[in-house]
């Protein structure tokens, strides 16, 4: 069976306006879901509700394994970052919010595994640059 990770993005949407549970279902039939590091800690800064960070901290206790970036992974995502960033003419901001994208991408290519997201614009460049595999939701 092949391992997938979910992005920030497909959680958000799935707690926050009931969307993706079709795409969700054939994940979890198709795939091993394993959790970035990445992830659960966008999910815990953005918590702002008591639900919300019970649902996060929930998430956090049942995950079985959790995939965390390399020193390495953190050093091919600043040359990465640059190229894609000075290409696309982005600033400063633009580089800050796809550094945890980029993280999440590097690591789960070190893995083999498939990024489920629903942010598909930053995630279609990653596809190209590091040759892994996404999934849209």
């Amino acid at each position: 069976m092949r391992w997938a990770v979910l992005d920030t993005s497909v959680y958000i949407g799935h707690w926050e306006r009931r969307l993706y549970e079709d795409a969700l279902t054939v994940v979890r039939r198709a795939f091993i879901v394993r959790h970035s590091a990445v992830v659960l800690s966008e999910l815990r800064r953005g918590a702002r509700t008591r639900e919300a960070q019970r649902r996060v901290e929930t998430l956090a206790r049942f995950a079985a394994a959790r995939w965390e970036p390399t020193a390495a992974d953190w050093w091919e995502a600043g040359g990465l970052i640059r190229k894609i960033g000075d290409a696309k003419g982005w600033d400063t901001s633009k580089r800050r919010d796809f550094q945890n994208d980029a993280l999440i991408a590097l690591t789960a290519r070190r893995h083999g595994a498939t990024v489920v997201t629903a942010n598909t614009r930053d995630f279609a460049l990653l596809a190209r640059a590091l040759e892994i595999e996404v999934l849209a939701v």
